[in-house]
């Protein structure tokens, strides 16, 4: 099912810009997941409301045995989930879990963080926190 804004995608709803995704999470259409690690999100910032569901989990980005419980019981029936990591890579994955389980679901593109620039750094070429949308930092 592709939804207007979003672009269609193999396994999943589709991939939305952070802008769509945080116009969603606010209208109540969506719950935001971000399935960062719970040391990125302490150490890098993250989003109020988003629901904190590591898809991997630090040291060593074991699989979370807890994610399909988890997103089934933070999405509500009729709710999209729109899901979010470090650069658009990881919540692909997690998107096509949730697909899986029945949950319509999207891929933020960019993340949080966006793509390393030359210099290797990110925060610099596209994503969540770049785009000036709503986020905190401990």
């Amino acid at each position: 099912m592709t939804t207007q804004n979003s672009k269609p995608a193999q396994g999943y709803a589709g991939d939305v810009t952070p802008e769509q995704a945080a116009e969603w999470m606010h209208s109540g259409q969506a719950v935001l997941v971000d399935v960062r690690s719970d040391a990125e999100r302490e150490w890098v910032g993250y989003v109020p409301g988003a629901v904190a569901l590591a898809w991997k989990q630090w040291p060593g980005m074991a699989p979370n045995a807890g994610f399909d419980e988890g997103i089934r019981a933070a999405v509500p029936a009729g709710k999209k989930a729109v899901l979010l990591c470090r650069s658009g890579v990881r919540s692909i994955a997690a998107a096509k879990r949730a697909t899986e389980l029945g949950i319509e679901a999207y891929n933020i593109l960019e993340g949080f963080e966006g793509d390393a620039d030359a210099e290797g750094h990110r925060g610099r070429k596209g994503g969540w926190r770049l785009r000036g949308l709503p986020w905190k930092q401990s």
